[in-house]
C-alpha cells in the first residue's frame, strides 16, 4: 500500500505539513539539527585542525546536510560528491551497491571525510570505505547525520554521529521516500505505526 503524504505548503514563512491522515511526527525538529550540525562542525575543525579536509558528499541525501554542514567548518576544505544506489526506490536497501557517480579528482594522500544523511544497514558505507582505502588516501572517515543502529548488518565506523534514530523509515532534510520530502526542513517518520522490518 503506498504511503501518501500531504504536501507541506508555505503559511505566513513557516512550513504546514498537514499532520494527521497517518502521517509520522516529527523525530527532529529544524532547530535541533542546526544546533548538533554546529556541533559537528567544531568537533571536525578540532581534528582535522593543521590538515586539508575533501567532504565528500553521498548525493542526494546529503544535499541540505552537507550545505549546512559546510558553513560550519571554517576552514579550508575540497568538496566533491559521489552517488550510489541501494534502495531502488523502495523503503529497504538491496545490498546491492551501484556508483552511479564517481569522484572528480584524485584522494591519493588526501584526509576524506564521507557525509552521510543516514547509516542504516551499513552496506553502503562498508561498500563506499572499501573501495575508496584502494585509492590510498591518508584517512577516511564517516560523517552521518543518522545512526539507524537497529538496520546494522555490517559494521562501519562512524567517526561523527548526529542522531541516533529508530528502525523506522524516515523523510525530510534530505531524506526522500520515491524522491518526494527531501526539502522539508526537519526530520519525521514516514508512518506512525509501520517500523521497517
Amino acid at each position: 500500500m503506498e504511503t501518501k503524504l500531504k504536501d507541506p505548503v508555505m503559511v505566513e514563512g513557516e512550513w504546514r505539513d498537514g499532520a494527521g491522515s497517518g502521517v509520522g511526527r516529527v523525530l527532529f525538529t529544524e532547530e535541533q539539527i542546526q544546533q548538533k550540525i554546529v556541533e559537528l562542525g567544531r568537533e571536525i575543525m578540532r581534528d582535522y585542525d593543521g590538515l586539508q579536509v575533501v567532504l565528500v558528499g553521498i548525493l542526494n541525501g546529503c544535499l541540505p546536510f552537507m550545505a549546512d554542514l559546510m558553513r560550519q567548518v571554517k576552514m579550508d576544505m575540497e568538496v566533491d560528491f559521489m552517488s550510489v544506489s541501494s534502495y531502488g526506490g523502495g523503503t529497504q536497501s538491496s545490498g546491492v551497491v551501484r556508483i552511479i557517480k564517481d569522484l572528480n579528482f584524485n584522494i591519493h594522500g588526501r584526509h576524506v571525510l564521507l557525509v552521510e544523511d543516514i547509516i542504516d544497514s551499513g552496506l553502503t558505507a562498508r561498500y563506499l570505505l572499501d573501495n575508496l582505502r584502494t585509492r590510498r588516501p591518508a584517512s577516511v572517515e564517516i560523517c552521518a547525520l543518522l545512526d539507524k543502529r537497529e538496520a546494522r548488518a555490517e559494521e562501519v565506523p562512524l567517526k561523527y554521529v548526529g542522531f541516533e534514530c529508530p528502525n523506522r523509515f524516515v523523510v525530510g532534510y534530505g531524506l526522500d521516500h520515491r524522491q518526494l520530502y527531501r526539502n522539508l526542513p526537519y526530520i519525521r517518520l514516514l508512518e506512525e505505526d509501520s517500523p521497517t522490518s
